[in-house]
């Protein structure tokens, strides 16, 4: 579905981007396998994850080249594109996938937790996908996958940082969309669930959280990658600004905001009115304060 395509994928040294760009190149394209071999918290740098992952597709008959670049820079965002134009002679599509952990419960969050996942998640898919958009754009085609997060779409604790970049990657996604439909150019999102290196981190001292865990090791990460390689194919020419989500063999297409309930007074509104009138009307329709795991409560499939 993919030959003759140019993809970067990033963070494609382990977990989920290792899949991602295996099932890429099997599927023809060539593959810039971007990962800079940081630790799930952001320290520190290896250039063998990235050189690993292409040495696997190059023995599988496909086509690869490393790249060590951080998204976190703009400047080093754009040396991640010229790389696959450089290497390759084009690029058609991006899968933003690179990202941190910094864990905490918001009133003990450091600036530094949160700066540095906001840089990656969200400045860094903002920076990939600007430096591709000139390509793209000149093209007329291309296509972006962001990986976002139920943590962002529902919500989860100790994750203000990660929430909040993730939700606002779904708010940048429709964004490009809007913006780059005329050019051919689309960009969805994909909320994976599936156990990663970066959420190993979970903690299993009671039984509860031990079943959790167990669950969500069924979720391999290649239970992702089909679909990203079809949202990346000319067969996805007309899905567009959509948020998908991946459970095991589950896939789920997610709502976005729109108005659920509407009350209005001719005479317009006092607080005393609002919550003797509104609040009372519109209460019924309020979303509960839940979890990622409260709305996908039950067992994989």
């Amino acid at each position: 579905m993919l030959e003759g395509k140019v993809v970067v994928v990033t963070g494609a040294g382990g977990g989920i981007g290792r899949d991602l760009a295996l099932a890429c190149a099997a599927q023809g394209a060539k593959v810039v396998v971007n990962d800079i071999g940081t630790s799930t918290t952001g320290e520190g740098s290896d250039a063998g994850p990235a050189q690993k992952v292409v040495e696997e597709i190059k023995a599988a008959g496909g086509q690869a080249a490393a790249n060590t670049d951080s998204v976190s820079d703009a400047a080093s965002a754009e040396r991640i594109v010229n790389s696959a134009v450089d290497t390759f002679g084009r690029i058609d599509g991006v899968i933003n996938n690179a990202g941190i952990l910094r864990d905490r419960f918001f009133h003990k969050m450091s600036l530094d937790e949160w700066d540095a996942v906001i840089k990656v998640h969200l400045y860094g898919s903002y920076y990939m996908s600007r430096a591709a958009a000139n390509h793209f754009k000149e093209q007329n085609s291309g296509a972006l996958v962001h990986m976002t997060s139920t943590s962002g779409l529902i919500g989860n604790l100790g994750q203000a940082n990660y929430s909040a970049a993730k939700l606002a990657l779904t708010a940048l996604s429709k964004s490009i969309a809007l913006d780059m439909a005329k050019f051919n150019v689309r960009s969805n999102c994909i909320a994976p669930f599936a156990w990663s290196r970066m959420i190993g981190s979970i903690p299993t001292d009671t039984p509860e959280q031990q079943a959790r865990v167990a669950k969500i090791q069924q979720m391999t990460p290649n239970k992702i990658a089909p679909l990203a390689v079809y949202l990346l194919s000319d067969q996805a020419n007309d899905v567009n600004a959509q948020v998908f989500t991946v459970r095991n063999n589950e896939i789920f297409l997610m709502s976005q905001p729109r108005p659920l309930r509407s009350v209005h007074r001719g005479e317009g509104w006092t607080p005393e009115a609002v919550a003797e009138h509104a609040m009372p009307a519109l209460k019924r329709s309020f979303v509960p304060l839940e979890r990622s795991g409260d709305v996908f409560s039950w067992d994989p499939i």
